[in-house]
């Protein structure tokens, strides 16, 4: 039983092992010890298989001592220099995360800084928009507005056209009325070419403001980000660890290029911001300047259609004068061929008389048949008569032509002031009286 019985062997520590040959004066035992088994003892084998010598008994306690030793100061080591590395990284990490605070908050800060310039400049590209709008309608209604003149001078010259006889003249009336015709035209395209250049700003400034709107949105969408890393601390809950966050992003810009995008957005804004101002200052000067032109030259057709009546008027009134004139020269030439009638038929007696009576005498027998006195006096009167009727013959050929020219010009004077009241009628009735609705100052300013 005692031959068969085996006693394990406690481990050594191999740390201990490892380390003995540094200790002078000891020598490294074998994991395993020689056993010596006497040949002569062979009943108390079993007993000595299992044990130490005491060299190594005393060697395996040193050996653990030593080693206690040599971990106790490598942990007192470990412990200052543990103690120092929390000491430093604790201060670093403080500074750091401190760093990255004020960061942030100074980021906050430009980014709040680039955010009002970008909302102060939506503002103001929104506040043109609407000023253009306004603008772009107003124009559009002046240049409504100018459809009524353009009928109202297209109306006056096809008016105009019906004039009769010699009164269809191109006079100063027409020549002004042509003139508003191309005037009108010319505002007309004006207005329009303008118009267009307020939809192209409107246009513009829309595409400005909109890319703005996304710039401010990011900024909007980055400020409330930052803020809310503003307020992680050390006690925050919800932080967690990301740890591919720290990892350098590619295609990212940098601050200086970040700064520059906004500038130039800013930039064009307000390039745009003074392009829209020179445009409405250009459309301002438009609308006044082609209000102002249309109320010149309608003045100027009005003063030439006043001028133009009061010719007619003059006209018709001399003519209407002379009318009564040749009316009352009519009267009295008719009156004095009447006269003239008269008068020949008033020598037929006297002429039959003294032809009777140098017929009668003609039948004096003889010597009786002489040419006395009496009939010397005869023969002159027959000859003085027959050239009294002569000469009222001649007289009354002379009226009755003096009176047919006089029928005639009646008749001349009778058509042309019919002629000059019918162009009175179509100038002050129809013309005149339709240019009353020719459009105010205000409706020809786009209002």
């Amino acid at each position: 039983m005692s031959s068969e019985l085996l006693v394990s062997r406690p481990q050594i520590d191999s740390r201990a092992v490892a380390q003995d040959a540094a200790v002078p004066g000891t020598s490294v035992q074998a994991e395993i010890p020689r056993w010596r088994l006497s040949s002569e003892s062979a009943a108390t084998a079993g007993y000595r298989s299992a044990k130490y010598t005491p060299a190594e008994w005393f060697s395996n306690y040193h050996t653990i001592l030593r080693q206690a030793g040599t971990d106790h100061q490598e942990a007192k080591q470990i412990q200052r220099g543990s103690k120092f590395l929390n000491q430093t990284t604790e201060a670093a990490t403080l500074k750091k995360q401190a760093d990255g605070t004020r960061l942030l908050g100074e980021r906050l800060h430009n980014i709040h800084h680039w955010r009002s310039e970008l909302q102060r400049h939506i503002e103001r590209l929104r506040t043109d928009i609407e000023s253009l709008q306004a603008l772009r309608i107003r124009l559009e209604r002046a240049t409504d507005a100018t459809e009524t003149p353009y009928a109202i001078a297209t109306d006056n010259l096809t008016c105009r056209a019906a004039r009769l006889g010699p009164d269809l003249v191109r006079d100063s009336v027409e020549e002004e009325l042509l003139k508003e015709v191309d005037l009108i035209r010319s505002v007309q395209a004006l207005l329009k070419s303008t118009r267009e250049q307020v939809i192209r700003q409107i246009k513009i400034n829309q595409e400005a403001k909109q890319t703005l709107e996304m710039d401010w949105s990011d900024k909007y969408q980055a400020y409330n980000l930052d803020n809310h890393c503003g307020s992680y601390s050390n006690m925050s809950p919800d932080t967690k660890k990301h740890p591919s966050s720290a990892a350098l992003q590619e295609q990212v810009c940098n601050q200086t290029s970040w700064t520059k995008f906004t500038q130039d957005n800013l930039t064009k804004a307000t390039h745009e911001e003074q392009a829209t101002d020179s445009l409405r200052g250009l459309v301002e000067r438009v609308l006044d300047d082609t209000t102002k032109d249309l109320q010149v030259q309608c003045s100027t057709v009005d003063q030439a259609f006043n001028h133009r009546c009061e010719e007619l008027t003059e006209a018709k009134s001399q003519l209407e004068m002379k009318h009564r004139q040749v009316l009352e020269e009519i009267v009295d030439q008719e009156r004095n061929i009447v006269l003239l009638q008269q008068a020949i038929y008033n020598k037929e007696a006297p002429l039959r008389v003294a032809q009777s009576r140098l017929y009668t005498r003609a039948l004096r027998p003889n010597i009786e048949l002489c040419r006395d006195d009496p009939q010397i006096s005869l023969e002159d009167e027959v000859r003085q008569i027959e050239s009294t009727v002569a000469s009222l013959q001649l007289q009354l050929s002379e009226a009755r032509g003096s009176l047919s020219h006089l029928e005639e010009s009646r008749t001349a004077l009778e058509k042309d002031i019919q002629c000059k009241a019918h162009s009175l009628f179509i100038d002050r009735q129809k013309c005149m009286s339709h240019r009353k609705r020719y459009p105010s100052i205000t409706r020809l300013s786009g209002y």
